[in-house]
């Protein structure tokens, strides 16, 4: 808990993190390098499309 006032800020915290882990966190060890830099690219996609960010061309 450290840097967090409370339990429940901790806890807003952690709960918001772990879904935006779940998107970017790849087993790269199960993956090829061309596979992951898709798969990446992929999250990123859905990232800038849930935060409502412009690609840069």
């Amino acid at each position: 808990m450290k840097r967090f006032k409370s339990a429940k800020q901790a806890q807003r915290f952690l709960s918001a993190n772990d879904q935006i882990d779940n998107l970017f966190l790849l087993p790269r060890h199960r993956m090829t390098a061309t596979d992951y830099r898709i798969e990446r690219t992929s999250a990123f996609r859905a990232w800038h499309d849930v935060c409502g960010i412009e690609q840069a061309a």
